[in-house]
């Protein structure tokens, strides 16, 4: 399975940058599904419904399903979180993964940087970052690019992959 990431820090502009390279790619053709990590404790399900009451009664897991969708909820319950390889597992096959967020796994990435958050670079640190993709003119030892011109950053992803 081929993966791509985009990371940097709260603000940079990293779900944008998803949004709109799950947009291009698939435009050109490929399939793509995401991983999204999460710092906070996230609940897809609202109260009251259904599921919701399933998972709330000791459900470990939950499957929900309609003519538009289906959603597997599972509950830790005390476990660890799974780590991103095992999660991986869980998704069918496509062409692309693109995961936002895990800036300390080993798969290649694309920082996303905003000068106005001011938040420092992590390209320099993190030998995984392959590009960054700023909002202003940047000087680094890896390919710069603009934070919004995403037929190029996307460009770069496919070759990196192999597509």
């Amino acid at each position: 399975m081929r993966i791509y990431g985009v990371t940097g820090w709260k603000n940079a502009g990293k779900t944008g940058l998803m949004e709109r390279l799950v947009t291009e790619i698939t435009g050109r053709g490929f399939t793509v599904s995401t991983v999204k990590h999460a710092h906070h404790a996230v609940d897809v399900d609202q109260p009251g419904t259904d599921s919701y009451r399933h998972r709330e009664a000791g459900a470990t897991e939950v499957l929900l399903a309609s003519g538009k969708r289906v959603a597997v909820m599972q509950e830790l319950r005390g476990a660890p979180e799974p780590p991103l390889a095992e999660l991986l597992t869980r998704l069918s096959p496509v062409d692309l993964v693109l995961i936002e967020g895990y800036k300390r796994e080993s798969h290649p990435k694309v920082e996303a940087f905003r000068a106005e958050a001011g938040n420092p670079l992590m390209a320099g640190e993190n030998s995984t970052i392959r590009a960054v993709a700023s909002d202003a003119p940047l000087k680094l030892n890896v390919p710069v690019f603009d934070l919004n011109d995403t037929a190029a950053i996307a460009a770069f992803i496919l070759q990196e992959v192999g597509l």
